[in-house]
């Protein structure tokens, strides 16, 4: 029998801006497995045909949840998209040879303590659970996670379709996980590597109390721009350019050229750790903690009141720890 922690939770909104049902892309970090190994494993667990780009990336196409990619998470131990299909003579021959060599032993080296990373396709939250099967894999493989190594700064991101176009929901999803953090941190326990690499930093508190306010709530034009001007990063719990690059890509493009952030209709939750060793985790789990968020954004007078009591608490001389005073109102709501 499932706990009730494990049993996948749905958020309040479970329709997306074109009502269909809303989904959610997963992407798991893990180190100790080949890429190679994790793609047959895939092909066996949901169908399809698994190929070979080159040693540390793999496609998996055609499975009945969509396509995967299993690949090490740097650019430089493979091709450029889109570049020429590698000589095979002559001494152009001999450089792209000697070339995806590099590449190959940059891999293997880096594999060392560079994340090997599942992109998951978009599946409908329903079937978030089907995923649970990947994890049992990684396991019994051997994959290691964020709390096998000290150098392990992995993680698990979420990808959750937006609901709405409108920016006042999408502001109130983002004000949610702004104060319900400092909670979700502690019952996460964010691993001390990640925290110190700065992989998803906490929001910076002068635009965490900007955006707090009870009459903060601005088009999306101006959403975008003061969140580009405290936020020129993609290393926050939830990196918000993926939607507002999908939203306004000249706006975002003007300050953020970095071309690894591509567009997209969703939040980029970047909190949770990849515990892939510890029995009592799940990808659930976490998808359970991110429905607190939207559920909170759904109620907003919880989401005023709340805001005001973190503005007070932080200014104050004597502040109380704020996870614990979250769970006041988690308690308090039906």
């Amino acid at each position: 029998m499932k706990s009730s922690l494990s049993r996948l939770h749905l958020p309040p909104r479970e329709l997306n801006f074109e009502k269909h049902s809303r989904r959610v892309g997963v992407e798991i970090e893990f180190a100790a497995v080949s890429a190679g190994k994790v793609a047959r494993r895939l092909a066996e667990l949901y169908g399809g045909d698994y190929r070979r780009e080159d040693p540390h990336r793999y496609y998996i196409d055609g499975t009945r949840l969509g396509d995967f990619v299993v690949e090490l998470d740097t650019q430089y131990a493979h091709r450029a998209p889109g570049s020429p299909t590698p000589s095979t003579t002559g001494f152009q021959g001999l450089m792209d040879t000697f070339t995806d060599s590099m590449r190959e032993m940059y891999g293997d080296i880096g594999s060392l303590v560079i994340p090997y990373e599942v992109v998951c396709p978009p599946i409908e939250i329903t079937e978030l659970a089907d995923l649970e099967a990947l994890i049992g894999a990684l396991r019994q493989e051997g994959a290691q996670g964020t709390r096998d190594n000290l150098l392990h700064a992995f993680g698990v991101q979420l990808n959750p379709e937006i609901a709405t176009r409108d920016p006042g929901w999408i502001l109130a999803v983002l004000k949610a996980e702004i104060l319900m953090s400092e909670w979700l941190r502690a019952v996460i326990s964010v691993d001390m590597a990640r925290r110190l690499l700065a992989f998803a930093d906490p929001f910076p508190q002068s635009y965490v109390h900007k955006i707090l306010q009870d009459d903060y709530w601005p088009d999306i034009g101006t959403l975008i721009d003061d969140y580009l001007a405290h936020n020129p990063t993609r290393n926050r719990e939830v990196d918000m350019l993926p939607l507002f690059l999908w939203l306004d890509e000249k706006r975002v493009r003007a300050r953020i050229p970095d071309k690894l952030v591509k567009p997209r209709p969703t939040f980029h939750y970047r909190l949770p750790d990849a515990n892939i060793r510890d029995p009592r985790w799940s990808l659930s789990l976490e998808w359970n903690r991110w429905c607190v968020v939207e559920r909170l954004a759904d109620d907003r007078e919880a989401l005023a009141e709340m805001g005001r009591a973190y503005v007070d608490n932080d200014i104050s001389i004597l502040s109380e720890d704020w996870a614990l005073r979250c769970t006041e109102w988690l308690m308090l709501k039906d």
